[in-house]
């Protein structure tokens, strides 16, 4: 569910190293002394036993992230003809990756990722697009010179980042900048209040909310009426773009989809934020969702303050510590779910799976600690000719640290989600599934915009 998962904690106060210190200790041992950063020095290091101590942890440090192991995803899906040819074009799905023994973990890869991973600092076009209810969330596309800029035709990719992320996150820019060199354009979702971009009403967005999805892929059919239209999402993102595409089945012009590190079981994953260190991502989640409504409370807190507005409890949300406590005083309210609980089984894209028409590539890892592997509905994805799922050994949740550009660089899931669309491009070319290809243009429908959504201009901004 997450989008930016950890961010830098202070760990003072904490009897039990966090494992993220696991990371950081073959850096280097260093002293504070009056403001300034004092290394110690290299003789007192060698003769005191603390001295040694450090020493021969860093050097195991050291030494775990040189020695890597070699880990293979598992395939699971129908033999069909689309899977077995995707499964051919794709190697990247079942070859296996290198990754640092330090990072064989889920809880370290998932920090590690969000502490050192480097970014691409895109420049982006920012489009805000305005609902009929009044909302608006903001497009974001890569500004590119001349010499790099796409052909209008080219396939577009709807990219929806994780819980409170945006196309500032590492994760996402690294995902514009693999579709781009793969000569798709990649369009960012941003929520409503996400990346900056604005809320105007008392409602963000929720995991089951897809009328903002509809009408963003309706207005990018408008804007690049003969591409190839693609979507992606993480985490949240990966759940409302399921349940979309289960509602929509075949009536969405989506020609085929990839979900990554998706929740899909709501309930189970909400219980699993109250295991362990699991509290920690809890927690700061909470915050980043706290970090957005404190800069719109007024909103909430008017409407709550109406006769007739919805009866939110901006008191508990602006202190909210949880996840579900923020769900519960906000987003259950906002959508008109009895409790907190009735959303989150309500909301559950397990539940979409059955009714997914179109391709839908699912990438998961076995060690994602906040969309557990018990939560992956086995059963209804084999079921479905339409879905292939992936499952990796390690990579945490939003990690995949063992790319082919380093561990601070993109993520593994880069080469095979630009293979996978690549590869779904080529084969709806075919005349195999040229039947497929005919019956999403069908679907597309026509050039104009839908009803009480417009737009109010484009800004240029640069991504972090």
């Amino acid at each position: 569910m997450a989008g930016a998962v950890l961010q830098p904690l202070s760990s003072s106060g904490s009897r039990t190293p966090l494992p993220s210190q696991l990371v950081l200790s073959y850096a280097g041992r260093l002293q504070q002394r009056g403001g300034r950063r004092m290394r110690v020095p290299l003789a007192a290091a060698a003769t005191s036993p603390a001295g040694i101590a450090t020493a021969a942890a860093a050097a195991a440090a050291v030494a775990a992230m040189c020695i890597r192991k070699a880990l293979k995803p598992t395939v699971q899906g129908q033999s069909t003809p689309w899977n077995s040819a995707i499964l051919s074009l794709c190697p990247s799905l079942t070859a296996s990756y290198r990754l640092p023994a330090l990072l064989n973990n889920g809880h370290v890869e998932t920090i590690f990722a969000a502490w050192f991973r480097r970014k691409p600092h895109i420049l982006y076009d920012r489009e805000l697009l305005h609902m009929p209810d009044g909302g608006c969330v903001a497009l974001d596309t890569e500004d590119l010179p001349p010499a790099q800029q796409l052909p209008e035709d080219a396939p577009v990719l709807i990219l929806l980042p994780g819980l409170t992320g945006g196309s500032e996150d590492s994760y996402v820019q690294y995902a514009v900048v693999h579709a781009r060199e793969a000569g798709i354009r990649a369009v960012v979702f941003n929520s409503r209040g996400t990346s900056d971009s604005p809320v105007s009403t008392a409602q963000f967005y929720s995991a089951s909310f897809t009328e903002d999805m509809r009408n963003v892929v309706a207005h990018v059919r408008n804007r690049y009426p003969r591409s190839l239209l693609f979507a992606a999402g993480w985490s949240l993102g990966a759940n409302i773009m399921t349940r979309y595409l289960g509602e929509e089945q075949d009536r969405t012009p989506i020609s085929a989809a990839v979900a990554m590190c998706n929740p899909f079981n709501l309930p189970l994953s909400d219980a699993n934020f109250k295991k362990g260190f699991n509290r920690i991502y809890d927690w700061n989640l909470a915050r980043s969702l706290n970090r957005i409504y404190s800069k719109h409370h007024h909103l909430f807190e008017e409407e709550a303050a109406s006769a007739s507005g919805r009866p939110y409890r901006p008191d508990v949300a602006i202190q909210a510590k949880t996840i579900r406590e923020f769900d519960d005083s906000i987003t259950r309210v906002a959508f008109g779910w009895p409790s907190v609980d009735a959303y989150y089984t309500g909301s559950s894209s397990s539940l979409s799976i059955p009714d997914v028409r179109v391709p839908l590539l699912i990438i998961q890892a076995e060690d994602d600690p906040i969309a557990p592997k018990e939560a992956i509905p086995f059963e209804a994805i084999e079921a479905n000719p339409q879905c292939l799922l992936v499952l990796t050994p390690t990579g945490g949740h939003l990690g995949w640290c063992g790319g082919r550009d380093g561990v601070t660089g993109a993520p593994w899931t880069d080469a095979a989600v630009a293979e996978f669309f690549t590869a779904a491009k080529q084969l709806l070319a075919q005349p195999e599934f040229a039947a497929a290809a005919e019956a999403a243009k069908a679907r597309q429908p026509a050039p104009a915009e839908p009803a009480g959504v417009w737009t109010s201009g484009t800004t240029t901004h640069q991504a972090p």
